[in-house]
């Protein structure tokens, strides 16, 4: 009965992900075999998560349920179960890879932040980004260097650049309907209702500078990982590149998106690239 519940619960992380994100799922398939549970693992939890902050915001106990979320998960850690099977998958992944306490709860806290922040600060910003993304990353290149601390740490600044990159290229993507439908300004001290191409270009430039630093660790990946990874950038990349070429009136009309035959594209791009170098 215990291989039952264990592959019940991989059944339902694989499932929440798959659901959530078809890039993920083609990403996730270039990635050794080994690697796939544990992220199905990681990214449902911080889906579940992301979710009751975001299609819940409006619960007067929001708080409470991301409080009761964040009780229930290092109670499963402690005692290596729980009867939520998400947080079963995600407390094996943690015991197995090692993931350090402090990157669950700087998660938790960004995503407390999402219950009552509306606007940010540079510092509150910044602080948002490395809980809600950052650490996200490192958690992932805990899985990709499995165990092997010099190995992480060497590639930790980047796993770092790259969880900022996709965060901050979602929020730009995003910008309209973080703030009509959830009531958020993520970028600090940004006006959406003077929205103009200056603004535009700085949060670029910003977002170029975490791309460039997120590629140097990508090609010193385990092969095991680097194809998967390095998918994820290319397909960020080229979301990126369609922002960059429209108006600041066009970011906050459209949700602009990467054709599926341009991410099939982008999957030959990343194997090809993989098996040359």
């Amino acid at each position: 009965m215990e291989k039952l519940y264990e592959g019940l619960s991989h059944y339902i992380s694989k499932k929440i992900s798959l659901t959530y994100s078809t890039s993920f799922g083609i990403s996730i398939q270039c990635l050794s075999k080994k690697f796939h549970q544990p992220l199905y693992a990681l990214y449902a939890f911080v889906r579940l998560a992301d979710e009751l902050v975001d299609t819940y915001h409006h619960h007067s106990n929001a708080r409470e349920e991301i409080t009761t979320f964040k009780e229930l998960t290092y109670l499963a850690i402690k005692n290596k179960f729980s009867c939520h099977p998400v947080l079963f998958s995600f407390q094996e992944t943690v015991h197995q890879y090692q993931i350090p306490q402090e990157y669950i709860e700087a998660f938790f806290t960004s995503m407390e932040m999402d219950i009552e922040k509306k606007a940010y600060t540079r510092v509150q910003y910044d602080q948002y980004i490395y809980g809600s993304a950052e650490v996200v990353g490192l958690m992932s290149m805990k899985i990709y260097t499995e165990n092997n601390q010099p190995l992480f740490n060497e590639l930790k600044p980047a796993a770092q650049a790259l969880g900022r990159a996709l965060q901050k290229v979602n929020f730009l993507r995003d910008i309209k309907s973080d703030y009509y439908e959830l009531g958020r300004v993520y970028f600090p001290n940004l006006n959406i209702h003077e929205f103009i191409n200056t603004d535009k270009k700085n949060i670029e430039a910003e977002i170029q500078i975490d791309f460039n630093d997120a590629l140097k660790g990508i090609h010193q990946l385990p092969k095991s990982s680097r194809t998967g990874v390095l998918l994820a950038y290319l397909y960020y990349v080229a979301l990126f590149k369609k922002i960059m070429r429209a108006s600041p009136h066009d970011i906050l009309t459209k949700r602009l998106r990467i054709s599926f035959a341009r991410k099939m594209m982008l999957l030959v791009k990343a194997w090809v690239s993989v098996l040359v170098n």
